[in-house]
């Protein structure tokens, strides 16, 4: 068995997708609308295969939670980008580029080397080598 894909909603559909494309080599699918609905959604793949869909519609109540801080439920979605100093490049372009950095590339106590960022929509990021 493997994991399909991860789901996020949000607000700008077109930006959510902007970034993981620019920043991570995701391929975005074409944009499926269901205007009954309003729901609207792309896949974006990923080199390893991993997907990730992210979709709008405007009935989805905005998440309460605060992202700079732990919650129950799924906390994060890490990337691999596949070395420890495309870690460290990629956050600071993110960081440069305005984005908030959570965690500093760092090597945490069970082994990784990453570092925590949030994506337009507040959702946290690991980077990992």
């Amino acid at each position: 068995m493997k994991i399909d894909h991860v789901a996020i909603w949000t607000r700008d559909l077109e930006k959510l997708k902007e970034f993981y494309v620019t920043y991570f080599n995701g391929v975005a699918g074409d944009k499926y609308k269901n205007v009954q609905k309003q729901f609207e959604s792309y896949f974006i793949t990923f080199d390893s295969g991993a997907r990730l869909e992210i979709m709008q519609m405007p009935s989805i109540p905005l998440n309460l939670n605060d992202s700079l801080k732990q919650y129950m439920g799924i906390i994060h979605i890490a990337i691999s980008v596949g070395s420890v100093e495309k870690v460290n490049d990629l956050t600071v372009r993110l960081k440069n580029n305005g984005y908030k950095v959570v965690s500093d590339p760092r090597y945490t106590g069970d082994g990784y080397y990453e570092s925590c960022i949030l994506d337009p929509d507040g959702n946290r990021i690991e980077i990992t080598a």
